[in-house]
């Protein structure tokens, strides 16, 4: 996925950002107003002191107690006012800050969840994960920050020139020449910077999957007494992330570096400009001194900018890789006028259906034409990538027909919400996943909010509820990361208890048995026969004993349907299938 993401330019991203201002528009303006309230001092400073200069260099006289008091108080009431506007920015302009950044986070994972499964077989988790985590972790300052520093920074510059062209135009011309070239070194680093911290974030996602990928496997690690290797993987991608930090490092120097050099050389043309035009009478001393006052508080703005660069630069790559994740297309999405599909039977048919995954151009299923009646117990057996899972698959539309249709009850599955579909929908696979938490928990994934009773009930039809109630806490016993807690058969039958809960019509076991024990094999079976009852059911078959008692059973090759018949029927046919089992049986 990396690889194939083209840089995306500084316009796009921001087009695609400012829209979630849109919902704190409201404390946006208040805290852009209460940023302009905090420059006034900044700005009100220089003409105070001038003023008092002027006077007291005019009419020592006039520099009385009065003035001087009544000046302070002023000034002490605009800092009061300063108190409160930074008090509202720092709290307030925060939360909106993280505001965003929730909203961000909780679109990027409402999308993740919409991407098919082909999105996720050329992804790893670990990049997902530090896209969703640690990739916005900076949206925050950057949401609050960005808008707020460049208004403080153009009001006073602004308000800087035109102050300061009342003055002397000419020495605040030469003054201000300086800055586009300090903007354009700036922006030559700042491109840099970005892509640093955009290989930085990548290689971060790199350690993230590298650590998931060993720590899930950490039984298969120990068992190999793999370790060592499982460390200098770790201290690779570690030595390489370093280097990608030090590339930052170094752009980060070669910018602050530049912006100091301009700083120095913006006061020594002040002091040297502006100590001619003393000279010549162009300008006076109190003028002089405010000159010199409002180039530090130039100067200051512009350090806070180059302060916030690097906050800047990381906060663009972040919404970078937001927004690479945002523009994946849904692959797999409801038509415009999809309707609910209503209570079905279970009458399933191909019509013609052929398909290929996007990046080939072979199709794994050609022309399959299937008739599956409601109640049948249809099973799939053949070779290894004849495309018995993937035929499965198309079924809750995890993928997509290329050519051809499928239809339950006679709708077609493209015409109506995915969701609808798949509630009516049931799957057992081979790889059993179950959920960090408890049992009851695990169960009552197949129907959210149901009873105590009900979760019982499933967990009986498939004899699960006698090894629960032997677990230490019963149903509320914590079952682990993945499961890790429980034996194979346990989870397998949690996994049937599950779909027992959801009660569909339509059935779908996916080599279900075929990871387990002798033992364990015999209660899952009976628990999937329990199962099956009175459902359309499609077993996709790898101990081909398990479906000899299946009404159909379809032989699947390369080709397409080879053989189809009951399991007397195709041995005595002596074909494929009857090869098949003879092989197995003789193992």
């Amino acid at each position: 996925m990396e690889n194939q993401k083209q840089k995306k330019s500084t316009k796009y991203l921001l087009s695609r950002f400012i829209p979630y201002f849109k919902k704190y528009r409201l404390v946006l303006v208040l805290d852009l107003f209460c940023a302009m309230l905090t420059t006034v001092c900044d700005i009100v400073l220089p003409l105070i002191v001038r003023y008092l200069t002027e006077l007291g260099m005019n009419d020592i006289g006039a520099l009385t107690a009065r003035v001087i008091l009544s000046v302070g108080a002023l000034y002490l009431g605009l800092r009061i006012v300063d108190v409160l506007a930074n008090y509202f920015m720092q709290d307030v302009g925060h939360v909106m800050g993280a505001k965003i950044e929730t909203d961000m986070r909780r679109d990027l994972f409402s999308h993740l969840q919409e991407l098919s499964y082909s999105y996720y077989s050329n992804t790893k988790i670990g990049q997902l994960m530090a896209r969703i985590t640690s990739d916005l972790f900076d949206i925050t300052e950057f949401a609050h920050h960005c808008p707020e520093e460049f208004f403080i920074a153009g009001i006073k510059i602004v308000l800087s020139f035109a102050i300061l062209c009342t003055t002397d135009v000419w020495l605040t011309l030469i003054v201000f020449a300086i800055i586009p070239f300090m903007i354009f070194f700036s922006t030559r680093f700042n491109r840099r910077l970005r892509r640093a911290f955009k290989r930085s974030r990548n290689q971060l996602g790199e350690i993230n999957a590298q650590v998931e990928d060993s720590l899930l496997g950490i039984r298969v690690v120990k068992s190999f007494a793999n370790e060592d290797i499982e460390i200098e993987k770790f201290e690779q991608g570690n030595a390489e992330f370093l280097d990608t930090k030090k590339e930052t490092y170094k752009h980060m120097a070669g910018f602050g570096s530049s912006t100091r050099f301009f700083d120095g050389l913006m006061y020594i043309v002040v002091v040297v400009a502006g100590s001619f035009f003393m000279m010549k009478g162009r300008i006076t001393a109190p003028d002089f001194m405010a000159y010199l006052l409002y180039v530090t508080t130039l100067l200051t703005s512009i350090r806070r900018i180059v302060e916030f660069t690097e906050q800047f630069q990381r906060g663009m790559t972040g919404i970078e890789r937001f927004v690479e994740v945002l523009d994946e297309p849904i692959e797999i999405a409801d038509c415009e006028n999809a309707g609910e599909l209503p209570p079905i039977s279970g009458d399933i048919s191909f019509v013609n259906v052929s398909f290929r995954y996007a990046d080939s151009d072979e199709n794994v299923l050609a022309r399959i034409n299937l008739n599956i009646k409601r109640g049948e117990n249809v099973a799939l057996v053949g070779p290894s990538g004849a495309g018995k899972t993937t035929l499965c698959n198309l079924i809750p539309r995890f993928y997509d027909v290329t050519d051809g249709a499928i239809t339950i009850d006679g709708v077609d599955i493209r015409t109506v919400t995915t969701k609808s579909l798949r509630s009516q929908i049931g799957i057992v696979q081979q790889d059993v996943y179950l959920f960090s938490g408890s049992v009851y928990d695990n169960i009552e994934y197949g129907k959210p909010g149901a009873t105590r009773e009900e979760i019982e009930k499933a967990a009986k039809l498939a004899g699960a509820h006698e090894f629960i109630s032997e677990l230490p806490n019963g149903y509320e016993t914590f079952v682990g990361e993945r499961g890790v807690k429980l034996s194979g058969g346990q989870k397998q039958r949690i996994s049937i208890a599950r779909v027992f809960l959801k009660n569909p019509p339509v059935l779908i076991l996916d080599e279900a048995t075929s990871a387990l024990d002798n033992e364990s094999e015999h209660i899952v079976q009976q628990s999937l026969a329990e199962l099956a009852k009175g459902r359309t059911t499609l077993t996709i078959a790898h101990r081909l004993t398990t479906i000899r008692n299946a009404t159909t059973i379809l032989v699947l090759t390369e080709d397409g349907i080879a053989e189809s018949g009951t399991h007397s029927e195709l041995m005595e046919k002596q074909g494929l299938y009857y090869s098949l089992y003879s092989m197995y049986t003789e193992k």
